[in-house]
């Protein structure tokens, strides 16, 4: 059955994904590079390191010191944590930062693996395009009474950053 725009995000919502921009593409088979692995990993580098203007998403995602400093330095991705492209390569999505974001593996980038799948053999597909590099769903980012959720993270990471210094 081909989807239109409605089917997409009623299915995104089922996924509980309902905040997640979609864009339809036309497949079209695209050659791969065969060093693309190798560009990819140097990709993934490139793209923790531009994670810098995404500080405030970041600081929702529970990571400890070690793992935010890792990620935003290029050196290690966080457990639980997927780089995934907007458009596969396959598809003719380019070997670009500008062409990936970031999730959590379980349950968003399996969930998005399902969306895709379930499309399989229409004209035309819908991809997840989320607005910047990380995509956090809605409820996740939502503070309760307790305040503003993204500031206390942010205070919390200060404070553990000041921690080994000496105070005048």
């Amino acid at each position: 059955m081909q989807w239109n725009q409605a089917i997409a995000e009623k299915r995104l919502s089922d996924l509980k994904m309902s905040d997640m921009p979609v864009m339809q593409i036309t497949p079209k088979l695209s050659t791969v590079p065969q060093d693309w692995f190798i560009q990819y990993r140097k990709l993934c580098r490139e793209f923790m390191r531009s994670l810098s203007d995404c500080v405030q998403e970041l600081a929702l995602m529970n990571l400890g010191r070690e793992e935010f400093m890792d990620l935003l330095m290029g050196r290690a991705i966080p457990r639980n944590l997927s780089f995934r492209f907007r458009v596969p390569l396959i598809w003719g999505g380019k070997l670009e930062t500008d062409n990936m974001f970031m999730c959590a593996t379980f349950p968003q980038s399996q969930n998005l693996d399902r969306f895709i799948i379930e499309q399989y053999g229409n004209e035309t597909i819908w991809l997840p395009n989320p607005k910047k590099k990380l995509y956090l769903p809605i409820h996740s980012t939502v503070s309760g009474t307790g305040g503003n959720a993204t500031a206390d993270r942010l205070s919390q990471f200060a404070a553990t950053m000041n921690s080994g210094r000496t105070q005048p």
